[in-house]
């Protein structure tokens, strides 16, 4: 069964080819790709993905400094499409970034080959999840609770190319955790290919049984007390797996949703067509029933016939589209500010947390980062002080120009006035790791940025920039230089 599958992503990946091929012999050339993503691209990110594809269909090309740019539309209003620069090719002659925004359990990217824009119905070549995370960060975060994502994937688009890409920023360990070691086994068995990161092939290498699954993760370290053990015990006609899916009085235990569906479709993946059965899951019919049998753990028990001991499953209700263009995020602002810019200016970020995105790690002078804490203390935030609380900005710029630095504050225009409530938070964030790690910057401004409506005016001085939804960029008559920098060199970009 193992090999089968593996022969299907090898004719899959050939009928691509054979495809581009026959394009061009009928001068029916196919040269764009697009990346659709909810996060921030990052330069390094899509040149990773870059190198990938053109490994992999032999695309000829070369690549050098990359540049992640707006797309203008005639009027100098936004297209919210980015264009990536950078790119020599005789094949791929554009390359389009677009924000899109997942229904449920998105992955990072998804990657067209192909002119049009891309559409709901179209099938991508590529499901890419990024991570900064490793075991020396957290061991369920960079395997389990990301997996849930490639099995969730198989609802939509079977027999994907699914690929794990580490953008590590902090030094991996040395030895692998048990949990890394077997999660990532199981990735590499349902074809998962892992990018960035050094595997070690004597003891991370693909299962190629049932039982030798059954062993590996019986045999690792017991939780501890009080806590469920993901334990499986393997009948003549039923596989069982206990792992508790309950939290806070719903189906919503992340990382055992993740660690659970891996298990389970792997061990379809590896041709066990007998009844799979999740024990002391802890969840009850109600929890299961009406509305929330639209639930993502749901689909993909549907998708790979997984049952509850106890429990009745009834099939999804809803079949909403994987994906969709993302026309409403306040990320859309922040987004557009950061990438303009790193682009425009000699201005950059140390630290962003995009609404939706994957949270970013703090960057001093020397490059170095370091984790943003969600608490001061965390025993006196738990004994009650809430003043513990590190209140985080979306997106901290320095302007190395003015000495400054902006900390921003992002939200949709029907928002305004809690973006402009919460600027008033950032006092111990700006003590704990501007202040620290920055000191001769003196200037540290404090603004918010909007996305949204169809306003052609800033009524507010702390509100600096405002990305309408036509496409429009206002700036403020306070508007940081940095800004008024960044626009105006854009603009004058496209006038060229």
């Amino acid at each position: 069964m193992i090999l089968f599958n593996r022969i299907l992503q090898f004719i899959k990946l050939k009928r691509i080819q054979l495809i581009l091929f026959i394009k061009r012999i009928l001068n029916m050339e196919v040269d764009t790709l697009w990346i659709l993503t909810e996060e921030r691209p990052k330069n390094e990110v899509i040149g990773e993905i870059i190198a990938k594809f053109a490994k992999d269909y032999n695309v000829a090309c070369f690549i050098n400094n990359i540049r992640i740019l707006p797309i203008l539309n005639h009027d100098r209003t936004f297209s919210f499409t980015y264009e990536v620069k950078g790119l020599d090719s005789n094949v791929v002659k554009h390359i389009y970034i677009k924000t899109v925004s997942g229904y449920s359990s998105f992955v990072d990217f998804l990657v067209f080959y192909q002119n049009n824009e891309p559409q709901v119905n179209d099938t991508p070549i590529y499901a890419i999840e990024e991570t900064k995370t490793d075991d020396a960060e957290s061991r369920n975060t960079g395997v389990y609770q990301r997996a849930s994502k490639f099995v969730y994937i198989e609802y939509y688009y079977p027999n994907i190319k699914k690929i794990m890409l580490y953008s590590l920023q902090v030094d991996q360990k040395e030895t692998a955790t048990d949990t890394n070691i077997f999660g990532t086994r199981c990735l590499m068995t349902i074809g998962v290919e892992i990018l960035g990161k050094a595997i070690n092939h004597t003891l991370m290498t693909p299962f190629t049984s049932v039982d030798e699954v059954i062993e590996a993760k019986n045999s690792m370290r017991q939780p501890p007390a009080g806590n469920v053990a993901i334990r499986l015990e393997k009948f003549p006609n039923k596989i069982t797996i206990s792992g508790r899916l309950i939290k806070s009085g719903s189906l919503s235990h992340d990382p055992n949703i993740g660690t659970l569906s891996l298990i389970c479709a792997t061990l379809r993946f590896l041709g066990w067509d007998k009844e799979l059965e999740i024990t002391l899951h802890g969840l009850n019919q109600a929890q299961i029933s009406g509305r929330r049998v639209n639930n993502k753990f749901l689909k993909i028990a549907h998708r790979f016939n997984i049952g509850l001991q106890g429990l009745t499953l009834l099939p999804p209700t809803e079949s909403l589209d994987y994906w969709r263009y993302d026309m409403q995020g306040e990320k859309l602002g922040t987004i557009f500010v950061h990438l303009v810019v790193e682009n425009f200016t000699s201005g950059f970020s140390i630290y962003e947390n995009h609404a939706g995105c994957e949270r970013g790690y703090f960057m001093t002078k020397e490059g170095d980062p370091i984790v943003v804490g969600k608490y001061f203390d965390k025993e006196k935030y738990k004994a009650g002080d809430k003043t513990q609380i590190i209140y985080i900005p979306d997106l901290v710029l320095v302007d190395i120009d003015r000495t400054e630095i902006i900390n921003v504050e992002g939200k949709k225009h029907t928002t305004m006035e809690q973006g402009i409530r919460e600027l008033n938070n950032f006092d111990g964030f700006e003590d704990h790791y501007i202040k620290k790690y920055f000191p001769e910057y003196k200037t540290i401004i404090r603004t918010v940025v909007l996305y949204g409506g169809t306003k052609e005016s800033i009524d507010r001085i702390e509100v600096s920039f405002l990305l309408n939804a036509k496409g429009k960029m206002i700036l403020s008559v306070q508007a940081p230089e940095l800004f008024n920098e960044a626009i105006k060199n854009l603009l004058d970009y496209w006038r060229l």
